[in-house]
């Protein structure tokens, strides 16, 4: 297999110079895009994203991307926002999104223990196995920063608990995504973005 061709899906996130860092830490150059021919002829597809729902979706629409991303059959990785784009809809300005796997995210409920944003590092629990988590222990812990999550599906590969459990890592066929950060995470968050690339 060459050198794989990544195509970072620009959904107006803040956290693409650290994941084009990363990236460039493993040796690969991704390139920042919404050109559907760029992004369907890349070997693995990025989908990062730090925001509102809404916003994002604005984005995707004008750039024609609704109905090209799930038609994508290449690795894809979607990140934070990214991973909520990928579910039908987010409690967040009562957006619909990509639709690619069932459920919502919704916003946690602050508590006196447990403030809104989730921020910072906390631990997974693998539901099953996956080459995504090649090499990665379970309980490994990952950093996050968001205020709404999706709970437990079908498709829910590793969860996290932030007064309730989470969706921390969902996967079906081509199409996985993590509600942290990998790019900040440290060498785990490292041997997760390498893995994806190996696929």
């Amino acid at each position: 297999m060459g050198t794989p061709t990544v195509a970072i899906i620009d959904s107006g996130g803040a956290n693409i110079a650290s994941l084009e860092y990363a990236l460039a830490r493993l040796g690969i150059t991704g390139q920042l895009t919404v050109d559907a021919d760029t992004i369907t002829a890349a070997s693995h597809v990025i989908l990062p994203g730090v925001g509102a729902a809404a916003d994002s979706m604005v984005r995707l629409r004008k750039a024609g991307l609704i109905d090209l991303i799930p038609a994508l059959s290449q690795p894809f990785l979607g990140i934070c926002l990214g991973l909520q784009l990928l579910f039908s809809a987010s409690e967040e300005d009562d957006t619909r999104c990509l639709g690619i796997f069932p459920g919502t995210a919704r916003i946690f409920v602050p508590t006196p223990e447990r403030a809104v944003p989730h921020m910072g590092w906390n631990q997974i629990t693998r539901t099953r196995n996956s080459d995504l988590l090649h090499g990665i222990p379970d309980s490994s812990h990952f950093y996050f920063v968001h205020s709404y999550a999706v709970g437990v599906t079908d498709d829910t590969l590793a969860l996290a608990e932030y007064g309730i459990p989470f969706t921390a890592i969902v996967e079906r066929g081509n199409f996985s995504a993590t509600q942290f950060h990998p790019e900040r995470s440290g060498k785990f968050g490292a041997r997760l973005l390498k893995n994806f690339l190996n696929r």
